[in-house]
């Protein structure tokens, strides 16, 4: 049993920027597949961002259109810590943000929340 334990969340204006972090109770090495999904009030849940082993590239890594070149997805192995770094952010960005992982290999994707893992989730309110 994997456990996974965000924080990093607050209230922030617009452009302004957090960073979040997911504890992997288990060796990160072990996590093929980590992402990042979040959920807006009356919203459903929706992919952020998902990191993979690819060969050598050991953070592989994935975005949605929404936050292409915003948002920064990283591991930390010696940390057994994932992070999400979000830079000039909109109030459209509000929502409680989970972490999420699969050992199972081959496959990763944000697109689906299909994770057998799961974090408690962080809040973030950005402000106009």
């Amino acid at each position: 049993q994997v456990q996974l334990a965000e924080s990093g969340g607050g209230s922030v204006q617009a452009g302004g920027s957090l960073r979040l972090s997911c504890v992997v109770s288990d060796d990160i090495w072990s996590i093929y597949c980590m992402a990042w999904f979040r959920q807006a009030p009356g919203k459903e849940r929706e992919g952020v961002a998902s990191s993979h082993y690819l060969g050598v590239d050991r953070n592989h890594a994935d975005y949605a259109d929404s936050v292409k070149g915003r948002f920064t997805i990283s591991r930390d192995d010696a940390k057994n810590t994932l992070w999400l770094t979000m830079n000039s952010l909109k109030p459209e960005d509000t929502g409680v943000y989970y972490c999420a992982a699969s050992r199972v290999a081959g496959y990763c994707s944000f697109a689906s929340p299909n994770f057998p893992y799961w974090g408690q989730g962080t809040q973030v309110t950005v402000s106009s």
